[in-house]
């Protein structure tokens, strides 16, 4: 009932402001059934053209599988939240990490598939985590905006697996957009961290409901 009722306020956004936003379903694998059926709903039959993911279940588990192939087939790009808390905190329950994502990506080769916060608190350990998948990407959105986190993101993945994210919920845009135009890398790279790489990846899914892009 809760995501449903996420969903339904997406899909309220979108009536009025499809023009300036796209809609990402939110689903929670513990109820896979009924993730797949909101799927249907929102992406195959609906206006969204991605997935969030959050803390229902960590993503390493077999009930994601049916839903990233379903994925794969509407073209929706996934979004799965991770975090590595730091100071022995520890994870909420079911909270995923950028390793568990890894493993993910490898049962499902040629998905493309974002870390959310690539590992957050724990940014390095995060980018490390997913480097070898290299259908993954870093988002390096929420986390401290300290300095260092870009240039090692592009240094170990490559400028064209990093995606710029605000987490305004948690973030300043001006903090998260900082991070960015303050890095020492080529203007370049900035470009495609900001706008071209997530534009790629979502044209799939606007090509196929025919929104331009």
């Amino acid at each position: 009932e809760q995501f449903r009722k996420s969903n339904d306020d997406v899909l309220e956004i979108l009536k009025h402001w499809s023009s300036r936003v796209f809609g990402f379903v939110y689903l929670n694998p513990k109820f896979t059934r009924e993730s797949l059926a909101e799927l249907e709903r929102c992406v195959a039959d609906g206006p969204m053209i991605g997935i969030k993911l959050w803390v229902g279940a960590h993503c390493n588990q077999p009930e994601l599988d049916p839903i990233v192939r379903r994925a794969a087939e509407l073209n929706a790009l996934i979004l799965q939240h991770t975090w590595i808390k730091q100071r022995g905190k520890g994870n909420l329950p079911h909270e995923s990490t950028p390793m568990e994502l890894a493993e993910l990506a490898a049962r499902h080769p040629g998905v493309p598939l974002v870390c959310g916060h690539t590992g957050g608190g724990d940014w390095a350990l995060g980018i490390r985590a997913i480097r070898a998948q290299r259908d993954v990407y870093a988002d390096l959105g929420g986390g401290d905006p300290v300095y260092g986190e870009v240039e090692m993101a592009v240094r170990e993945l490559g400028a064209s697996r990093v995606l710029y994210d605000s987490d305004a919920a948690g973030r300043s845009f001006a903090s998260q957009i900082g991070r960015v135009l303050g890095a020492e890398i080529s203007l370049a790279d900035k470009k495609l961290i900001l706008r071209e790489n997530l534009r790629r990846l979502l044209l799939p899914a606007l090509t196929r409901k025919g929104i331009k892009a």
